[in-house]
């Protein structure tokens, strides 16, 4: 037996029952446990004895009396294998005898002092039985305060996408694959992506969240350590639309993984996949599956569609927004699926998607740290903002104007994404006093329309084709105004961006973005943008026309709206949520 004296010791927690600690760095306990903390006085260790590093479950706190944090925390001076129990102000080492319930109850409760330390403690809630068995020194592991949890609803989710932000992004789609499974890896699931390595990348980026389980069972040799029943597929467009199909063929058509659930989510409906009949021979699937894939289009006949063989296999199926899953089952707007959707409309659920905080914060956006730009805050809105405006003008060589509203376009040189609206619409601007400029790739004839708009209106215009990350957040905070006149959008995340920053939304009312920017109501000062109701240049000019008006004469009501769009809550914990219950619904289903 050694006295506190010779041992020291600060039990700066709560105490502990009774517990093993093996000759290894690991360590399991074999009988539940309450929250404990150990720090080692100074560092000193009894003469002879071998200092370990041992764990306990519990929250890492700094210690008292000469105790750091993890560098000298859960050390003990031990010879071999032993149990230690804390009785009073005595550690007892003994060999395989072990204390009875009613004596282990009686161990903890008064003060203890000794010739080198001193402190309380006090019974707490026992935890699980037993605690993971290795500790690591990453930062990422440092504990912080757990958001709500999916509780008995806890899931292994496996996303499969075509791209994942930050490796490899062309749309929206790679920002969604990156940021979704981080939300839901926040409320406790288990989460893993699974997209195509397109190349080496210059370092490994660590983005996970780490989390600590108790395991409340043991599972023997040759067990089945994880079961299908919580596991869930999500599949994101065409590109991995065979996964449902792959799961019903291969598996649950014979027997195995019968409780393992897909989700397909719709990012872009036109996009499908499509292809002769023959294309079939080419999935590797009997033939009597050919019915999933096959679909008659009155313009281009019968033809092989891997889309539609996945809205039909899968067991939920989620769009990117409330507007675009309505869209999705009209003529227009399905795109020779509607008929298809019509049908498992059961199953469809539209979810509006968040954004990534972290990088489209103005407050800790890296890219405005630089070149004259700055970091602001809602309070620091009217400073901040004016001087990353003066920073793009300057940067893309405008005219450095404050009194000129700055009208921004990011996105895709597409027709469908309304830049050719946008062209109609130039001479117009161009006598409003205003300055345009518009970032993007696409179409060979548009890109070349937009050097040519920079040309004539060098002094007005600037048009980026190509794509730069750094210089869309520059373009989201610098820029007054936010053009979005796209034909259609399944959700859209540049208007979330844009709101996040303090830019006024003026986009076409459609899909995500009807749902996500409420007219502005300048009688009850409420709303977040502009909106129109047909792709029409015209219909664009008298939104941006009032638009102008609004910045120029009623400062006030601009200011509000700038407020009400950085105050909402953008983030992807609602849609996590969302998420959960659809997991859920086709667990049960």
């Amino acid at each position: 037996m050694a006295s506190m004296g010779s041992i020291p010791f600060v039990i700066d927690h709560n105490a502990i029952r009774q517990y093993w600690i093996p000759s290894s760095l690991n360590f399991r306990p074999r009988k539940s446990l309450t929250d404990l903390i150990f720090v080692c006085d100074g560092g000193n260790a009894a003469a002879g004895g071998r200092v370990r590093r041992i764990k306990a479950t519990g929250e890492r706190k700094s210690g008292t009396d000469g105790g750091r944090d993890s560098n000298d925390a859960l050390q003990a001076t031990i010879n071999g294998n032993f149990k230690l129990i804390i009785e009073s102000t005595t550690i007892n080492s003994e060999e395989e005898g072990i204390l009875s319930e009613e004596s282990e109850e009686t161990l903890f409760w008064s003060k203890f002092q000794s010739a080198t330390s001193n402190g309380t403690y006090e019974k707490s809630k026992n935890t699980s039985e037993s605690i993971p068995d290795e500790e690591t020194d990453d930062p990422a592991s440092d504990d912080v305060e757990s958001p709500p949890l999916a509780g008995p609803n806890v899931m292994n989710v496996i996303l499969v996408a075509a791209e994942c932000a930050p490796w490899s992004k062309t749309g929206g789609l790679g920002d969604v694959a990156g940021a979704l499974p981080k939300a839901l890896a926040q409320r406790g699931h288990r989460v893993m992506v699974v997209v195509p390595l397109y190349g080496d990348y210059v370092e490994p980026q660590d983005t996970g969240i780490r989390r600590r389980y108790n395991v409340p069972w043991y599972v023997p040799c040759g067990g089945v350590c994880y079961g299908d029943g919580n596991l869930v597929f999500i599949a994101n467009d065409w590109h991995t639309a065979l996964l449902p199909v792959y799961l019903k063929a291969y598996y649950r058509d014979n027997g195995l993984m019968r409780y393992t659930r897909s989700v397909l989510v719709i990012h872009n409906i036109a996009h499908q996949g499509r292809g002769p009949v023959a294309d079939f021979g080419h999935v590797d699937l009997p033939t009597h599956y050919l019915d999933l894939f096959r679909l008659y289009d009155p313009v281009g006949g019968e033809h092989f569609n891997i889309f539609a063989a996945g809205l039909k296999t899968a067991d939920r199926v989620v769009t990117v927004s409330h507007g675009y899953a309505w869209e999705l089952k009209t003529i227009e707007g399905g795109w020779g699926l509607h008929g298809i959707i019509s049908e498992n409309d059961w199953k469809l659920r539209g979810i509006v998607n968040g954004i990534d905080m972290k990088h489209w914060n103005p407050e800790l956006d890296v890219h405005l740290t630089s070149d004259g730009y700055t970091n602001y805050s809602l309070e620091t809105l009217d400073i901040g903002k004016p001087q990353c405006k003066a920073a793009l003008q300057k940067e893309l060589g405008l005219p450095v104007r404050d009194d000129v509203p700055l009208i921004g376009f990011i996105g895709r040189l597409d027709v469908q994404k309304g830049v050719d609206l946008i062209a109609e619409c130039v001479p117009w601007m161009v006598d409003q006093d205003v300055q345009l400029v518009m970032l993007g790739t696409g179409r060979p004839d548009l890109e070349q329309m937009l050097r040519q708009m920079e040309s004539q209106h060098n002094d007005k215009i600037r048009g980026w084709v190509g794509f730069s990350v750094k210089t869309a957040h520059r373009i989201t905070a610098g820029v007054d105004i936010l053009l979005m006149p796209s034909r259609f959008e399944p959700c859209g995340l540049n208007q979330l961006y844009a709101m996040n920053y303090g830019t006024i939304p003026v986009v076409h009312a459609v899909g995500g973005l009807r749902d996500t920017v409420q007219p502005f109501d300048p009688y009850n000062e409420s709303g977040l943008g502009w909106t129109f109701h047909k792709a029409e240049a015209s219909e664009l000019i008298h939104a941006l026309g009032n638009c102008l008006l609004t910045y120029r004469e009623y400062k006030q009501s601009w200011a509000g709206i700038q407020r009400r769009g950085m105050t909402q809550d953008l983030g992807w914990d609602n849609a996590a949520h969302r998420y959960e219950e659809v997991f859920v619904a086709a667990k049960y289903q």
